[in-house]
């Protein structure tokens, strides 16, 4: 049984999503301030976090960041306002989705359980590998444990960028598209628009490259 975390201040959003995703036998469990979601996603490993933007003792943001210092939960994020601004800064403290109010409750569900399946397959496809770990230089990546080494140090990755570095790291020298990047990785038709692989390459190349404008790993083909 999946383990959903809605985090939101208006209690009838709260119970309205709780509602819906009782219905499709998830587990939920709800937090209605910042200092409650942090305290809540520390205690719990949960399968989503349903994170609205604007809350009350810390915002979504902090949220985010807070609970990225400790796990690579996934992490959705809600926003009532229409900046895209908002929405790459969601993606830049560790997100790896994010959702615009007002939203129509299938949506919710179908982002939380393409998310879930991406996972699940992650998961049961590295038992199937002859070796869980890939390596490339100094770089290491545990598909097993999900984990990221860079000289035996590790490296905190968000699910996504986990996700991104897999790919790229299983398929040295082939050259994906932003598109095909938002297909592979996202798993399902992504409403966003193509920034979003842009913000999640330059947070891999900040965190695993020695000097992020002269990259050692990830490279861009100008014009694909």
């Amino acid at each position: 049984m999946a383990k959903i975390l809605v985090v939101d201040d208006e209690k009838i959003i709260v119970k309205g999503i709780r509602f819906s995703l009782l219905q499709d036998q998830m587990e939920v469990d709800c937090a209605y301030d910042g200092e409650q979601a942090v305290e809540m996603a520390r205690n719990t490993e949960y399968d989503v976090v349903l994170l609205d933007v604007m809350l009350p003792k810390l915002d979504g943001f902090q949220v985010c960041q807070a609970i990225r210092e400790f796990s690579n939960m996934p992490i959705i994020m809600l926003t009532a306002k229409g900046d895209d601004m908002d929405k790459i800064l969601g993606l830049e403290y560790g997100a790896d989705d994010y959702i615009t109010k007002p939203f129509n409750i299938l949506e919710v569900k179908a982002r939380i359980k393409a998310i879930i399946r991406r996972n699940n397959k992650k998961n049961g496809g590295a038992k199937r590998q002859e070796s869980s770990v890939v390596t490339e230089g100094d770089l290491k990546l545990d598909r097993e444990s999900r984990r990221v080494f860079i000289k035996d140090k590790e490296i905190n990755l968000t699910a996504k960028e986990f996700d991104l570095l897999e790919l790229l790291m299983e398929n040295p020298g082939k050259v994906y598209s932003r598109e095909k990047l938002l297909d592979t990785v996202w798993g399902y038709d992504y409403p966003g628009d193509v920034r979003t692989v842009d913000v999640h390459v330059r947070r891999l190349r900040e965190k695993i490259e020695v000097n992020p404008s002269e990259p050692k790993y990830i490279f861009t083909k100008w014009g694909v």
